[in-house]
């Protein structure tokens, strides 16, 4: 196959990006990426739902049932974290699907722009594990939700197990660690980064809107700050760091040590000393979503065994539909560092508390500014 039936495939959703880029890659083509969201949005179908959504997750073998059903895939846009999501959407930006977590739901409610979701529409509702439906907030009344839960894991770090020299246990220590200064990564938004850093510091989530948990969280992120090479959203910028040994260890989510296993880095998610940041996300519909039907369409996609067989096997999440498990032994999860349950995952770590609009907004203003080495 050549470079312009791949593309035509990329398009037809046939072929993944990252298993296009992974070819042109290896046949020593330089690629310089355009976010998927951007370009995407440029040809966008009028007729088709928007899903606002992380990047890594705007890709076809999320959305089969989806493009099978209605001939294209939908319209994606993607954001870099929940709070840049939130302050658009707030400022006029409708679409018809969104993708928040557990932490910023009640916020998110609260808005008034998102509209309880008839969980009757969703054909694969039945199978929705009940365990992360009941989530702080997520009660819309009448058996309907605010966000079906698909997507559940971890915030971790992922390192080169041929270069990071390990001393004791994993830990958080291992992005603060001296001897590797400028060789480490993290992710830029405060909604993983901040809580990060409240794990290392010894803050009880119960107690991280405390000004004394506040200020012992800024002292450990200022710390780290001259230590990091990168911070980004990019998931694709660290994998890439992390796979030629610009980096030796970043703090990212499960799908980034999957990712690079299956391409034979070797490189290992954490599974820190202290505990792992755990979270549960899913999917929400504006209140204005002018494609309602459709948009109910993307969320039963994302529901279904499919997506979740594909998020499981290539990405190490967790997901909703217990069904999707079905074809994993157990022996396989535990070394994705999955269960069947996703209570004994996300207990095991420590699970974001939602907090007041008034402490993410200082919280996220204290951290641009730290890494602005303020």
């Amino acid at each position: 196959m050549d470079v312009l039936d791949q593309l035509g495939a990329v398009r037809e959703g046939k072929l993944s990006r990252r298993r296009f880029i992974k070819e042109l890659t290896a046949a020593g083509v330089a690629v310089t990426m355009v976010p998927a969201g951007a370009r995407r949005a440029m040809a966008a179908s009028e007729d088709q739902a928007t899903f606002f959504t992380w990047g890594g997750y705007d890709i076809p073998e999320l959305f089969q049932p989806y493009q099978a059903k209605n001939g294209e895939l939908p319209n994606f846009s993607i954001f870099g974290g929940s709070e840049e999501a939130l302050t658009k959407m707030r400022g006029g930006f409708v679409v018809d699907v969104s993708h928040p977590c557990n932490q910023a739901l009640p916020r998110w409610v609260a808005t008034g722009l998102f509209q309880p979701i008839e969980t009757a529409r969703l054909s694969n509702w039945a199978d929705v594990m009940p365990e992360i439906v009941a989530l702080p907030g997520n009660d819309a009344g009448s058996g309907n939700v605010w966000m079906a839960p698909f997507d559940w894991g971890q915030t971790s770090v992922t390192y080169r197990t041929d270069i990071f020299e390990l001393e004791g246990e994993e830990s958080w220590d291992m992005l603060w660690d001296q001897r590797y200064g400028g060789r480490l990564g993290s992710l830029s938004a405060g909604a993983d980064a901040w809580w990060c850093g409240a794990i290392k510091a010894g803050v009880d989530f119960a107690d991280i809107a405390t000004e004394e948990a506040f200020e012992k969280i800024a002292a450990v992120m200022r710390e780290q700050r001259p230590l990091i090479r990168v911070y980004t959203d990019d998931t694709t910028t660290l994998e890439q760091a992390l796979a030629s040994g610009e980096l030796v260890a970043a703090m990212t989510w499960n799908s980034s040590a999957s990712l690079l296993q299956a391409e034979g880095v070797p490189v290992k998610f954490a599974k820190p000393k202290e505990g792992a940041l755990t979270w549960v996300c899913g999917a929400v519909i504006h209140k204005d979503a002018p494609n309602l039907d459709r948009a109910y369409d993307v969320i039963d996609s994302l529901l279904s065994v499919e997506t979740g067989q594909f998020m499981i096997n290539d990405y190490g999440y967790g997901h909703s539909n217990a069904k999707s498990f079905e074809a994993f032994d157990e022996a396989t999860l535990q070394g994705l560092g999955l269960s069947k349950n996703p209570l004994e995952i996300l207990q095991a770590g420590h699970f974001q508390v939602p907090q007041t609009q008034e402490w993410e907004t200082r919280m996220n203003e204290t951290f641009e500014q730290i890494k602005a080495g303020f």
